[in-house]
């Protein structure tokens, strides 16, 4: 967007500084992983920049800690088992958050807003202490150190995002529809798969997106629930940094980086589709 043709000076000063400043905000926020990337190629086991490198020599770049971190059996396990803990997370929050958001849809929900606040508590309450809290009630029942222990914790942190993308996305939805398909003969589990899925799908998604990287990137839970035999990815890093530093740490992260910004695009993408959808134009 140019600047306005009536625009006054101050005007202009701040159409541009106002961007300086975004620019500045944005390289601070990804200078971290600007620097991780290229150090996950660096044929010495530093962290550091080699003279190979920064004279951008072939010789000072290798893809051997990629090779590790597919080769290793612990780095395996640690994915596989992030993989299995996420998707059924996923699916546990996308289930029951798509259902608490329609029931709180309608205006008929009697006490909406305390419903709503307990929903979404998960994001607003401190991680350290949920976790805490989830550690002491889990071993009451003898969940802790359990893969069910880590899937319903994960689920429990994934059902706000869906909450909210679905509820977003049936804002302003037009309650006539499910009448006329009523109207029509359907019952409701027809009228729900017919009428209403298929507007509110690019919130559901997009919910379950939310909810699948938040679970694949925890670390403060699963440090809580999880045994050996649950380790994940984030765990698996947290104990490489601690215990074995290597640059295999540097080459997970970027892969981590790249999963994340694929799936915001796909985030994106749908939220977009959403709008055309509602008639809206994407801004």
């Amino acid at each position: 967007m140019a600047v306005p043709a009536n625009a006054t000076t101050p005007e202009k000063a701040w159409y541009y500084i106002f961007r300086v400043l975004c620019a500045l905000i944005f390289l601070f926020l990804i200078g971290p992983i600007l620097v991780i990337i290229p150090l996950s190629f660096n044929a010495e086991p530093y962290f550091t920049f080699t003279d190979a490198m920064l004279s951008f020599d072939a010789a000072g770049y290798s893809l051997r800690w990629y090779e590790d971190f597919f080769t290793s059996d612990e780095w395996l396990r640690s994915i596989r088992n992030s993989f299995i803990v996420a998707i059924f997370a996923t699916i546990l929050a996308t289930v029951l958050g798509t259902i608490a958001a329609l029931g709180l849809s309608s205006r008929f929900m009697p006490y909406r807003s305390l419903v709503m606040a307990i929903l979404i508590s998960p994001m607003i309450v401190p991680l350290i202490i949920s976790a805490a809290a989830m550690f002491f009630f889990y071993s009451k029942i003898e969940l802790a150190q359990t893969f069910v222990g880590v899937i319903l914790a994960h689920t429990a942190l994934g059902i706000p995002f869906v909450v909210i993308t679905v509820t977003a996305t049936l804002t302003g939805f037009d309650h006539t529809l499910t009448r006329a398909s009523a109207s029509l003969g359907a019952n409701p589990t027809r009228t729900f798969f017919r009428v209403i899925l298929p507007l509110v799908t690019p919130g559901v998604i997009s919910g379950a997106l939310f909810a699948f990287i938040t679970s694949f990137d925890e670390v403060v839970v699963v440090l809580f629930l999880a045994g050996p035999e649950q380790k994940t990815i984030p765990i698996q890093m947290w104990s490489g940094i601690r215990e074995q530093i290597s640059p295999t740490i540097l080459a997970v992260a970027t892969l981590l980086v790249l999963l994340s910004i694929t799936l915001l695009t796909l985030v994106e993408l749908l939220r977009r589709r959403s709008e055309r959808l509602r008639g809206m134009t994407p801004g």
